[in-house]
This record gives C-alpha cells, structure tokens and sequence, in this order.
C-alpha cells in the first residue's frame, strides 16, 4: 500500500515538470527561432512537448543518473591491484596531455 501512495505523489510531479519543461521550450523557440531565421514559426504547447520527445529520442537526454553511480566501475577500481591503478593513473594523465 505505501508503494502506491509513492506513486501517487510522484505522478503530479512528473506531470508538473513536463508541462515546466514544455513551457520554457515553447518560450525559448518563439523568443529566439522566428527572430533569428527567416520562414521559422511560432511553435505552441504541444509542439513545444512533441520537441521535447522527440530530443529524448534522438539523444537520449533527461537521463537520471550518469556513468559513475551503477557501481560498475567502482567495484572494478576496487578490484585493481595498486600497480594497475598507477598505470590506469598515468595512462590517463597521458591521454589528457598531462603527462611526465
């Protein structure tokens, strides 16, 4: 029963941020886009929705959590022996220009 209350109270956030979202997209293309190129419409709210999906298809936006918080590549660094983490160490001072 506690599972459903949770759901309950997350559901009109969701929404909540949806609708924030599409508001600020539909804002920022019918302040910026028509001024900036020749031919380009206003967009209303569910165009404005339709744009946002859409960028989450194509990029895969919005995600929750990033790399590091699986666990995944902790448990593998825990892993290494103290060798094996100088030489990833230095490998990537290396691979970012900052090497001896």
């Amino acid at each position: 029963m506690n599972r459903k209350w949770k759901f309950l109270k997350i559901v009109p956030l969701v929404l909540l941020g949806i609708a924030v979202l599409g508001w600020i997209v539909m804002s920022l293309w019918n302040w910026l886009l028509p001024s900036l190129f020749a031919g380009v419409q206003q967009i209303d709210f569910l165009r404005a929705i339709g744009l946002l999906v859409l960028c989450r298809i194509l990029f895969g936006g919005f995600r929750g959590r990033g790399g590091w918080h699986g666990g995944h590549h902790r448990q593998r660094w825990e892993q290494m022996t103290e060798e094996e983490r100088a030489k990833f160490k230095d490998g990537m001072r290396m691979f970012r220009g900052r090497g001896k």
